[in-house]
């Protein structure tokens, strides 16, 4: 963890150099707060192509729904070993085949985590290096180190947690309002997402089932785990779910899932105020779905979306139900015409 601890004290270190050289006091709780949420800015601004690659996944999942739900109504009833082992192999086979990846919108999280807890490393150790007993980190020597260690916001540490020894009232009260804030950010950022942004086939399904299961999950994760995180640690958790939601916001607004609920709401403003014309954006992303379609379609994994008709002789070659008596509209097609 080390070459994160370093990256993420130089970043820190950078930043609250920054807010000293306009004005902000060096000492001052707010000049480090500050400071974490620099180092939120940097590591989001950078995730960037992530979150754009986690969104043409989650489109893609969104392409292979009609096929999940064959598997799905092939099996339905069926509780023997074997068939739920078949319809995980078909389910994982599928998934291989088109490249997709139900874990894939976890991705941002999963790449954040070791600079989460070289952040967690580097508050804890605040106290340590400040009085001597333990080595620097990068930039944050002895006197740095005690100087952040001093530094509060509302009378509570940076350094603090919730079930440590020392802060009093004014640490469990930052500390239960920002665990409160970060659940309700992470709760409105999955529903947007689930109810606006999914079309009506995508809400259903184990991959439906997983999200609505994180959407209650995350907030009681927040409220377990955050009383055992540093204030400090607990605001870089905070601000990232706040940039998370403003990007997820912009996203469901300006290029919504084809199919969805954002989408009509986006037609709808359009047609209010009078335009018809796709904005670059949308164009790029219909552009990218309509590919994405196609490619899947060319490997047979998804099936087209328009069925041609067949005639009843055609229907009957196949073994399909002879025609009824009186019916003239699909029978005179292929009967030979006569003209007096």
């Amino acid at each position: 963890m080390y070459p994160f601890e370093w990256l993420v004290a130089w970043i820190m270190y950078l930043w609250h150099g920054a807010f000293t050289a306009i004005g902000l006091p060096e000492a001052g709780g707010w000049t480090w707060t500050l400071s974490i949420v620099g180092l939120v800015i940097v590591m989001r601004a950078a995730l960037i192509p992530l979150f754009v690659k986690q969104i043409h996944a989650s489109r893609k999942m969104q392409l292979i729904q009609p096929e999940m739900q064959k598997i799905q109504a092939k099996y339905k009833g069926k509780t023997d070993p074997d068939s739920r082992q078949k319809m995980t192999e078909e389910t994982m086979a599928l998934y291989k085949d088109s490249g997709t990846n139900p874990f894939s919108s976890c991705l941002p999280i999963f790449v954040q985590m070791p600079f989460f807890f070289g952040l967690f490393r580097v508050l804890n150790s605040l106290d340590e290096i400040g009085s001597g007993a333990k080595a620097g980190i990068g930039p944050i020597t002895q006197q740095v180190a005690a100087q952040a260690e001093s530094s509060s916001i509302f009378g509570a540490q940076l350094s603090a947690q919730f079930l440590g020894t020392g802060g009093g009232i004014s640490v469990k009260v930052v500390t239960i309002t920002l665990i409160i804030l970060m659940s309700l950010t992470t709760f409105t950022t999955q529903y947007q997402l689930m109810r606006k942004n999914m079309p009506a086939t995508a809400l259903e399904g184990p991959f439906a089932q997983q999200q609505k299961m994180m959407l209650y999950l995350f907030p009681i994760i927040f409220a377990v785990s955050g009383v055992y995180f540093p204030i400090g640690v607990l605001i870089y958790w905070f601000t990232t779910n706040v940039w998370t939601m403003c990007q997820q916001f912009y996203v469901i607004r300006r290029m919504p899932a084809p199919g969805s609920a954002a989408e009509k709401a986006m037609q709808d403003r359009r047609r209010k105020a009078g335009k018809s014309i796709d904005t670059p954006e949308e164009t790029r992303e219909r552009k990218h779905d309509a590919e994405m379609a196609q490619e899947l379609e060319a490997k047979g994994v998804i099936s087209g979306q328009r069925q041609q008709p067949t005639s009843k002789k055609r229907a009957k070659k196949k073994g399909g139900p002879p025609p009824k008596s009186g019916s003239s509209s699909a029978v005179d097609e292929d009967r030979p015409r006569t003209d007096n």
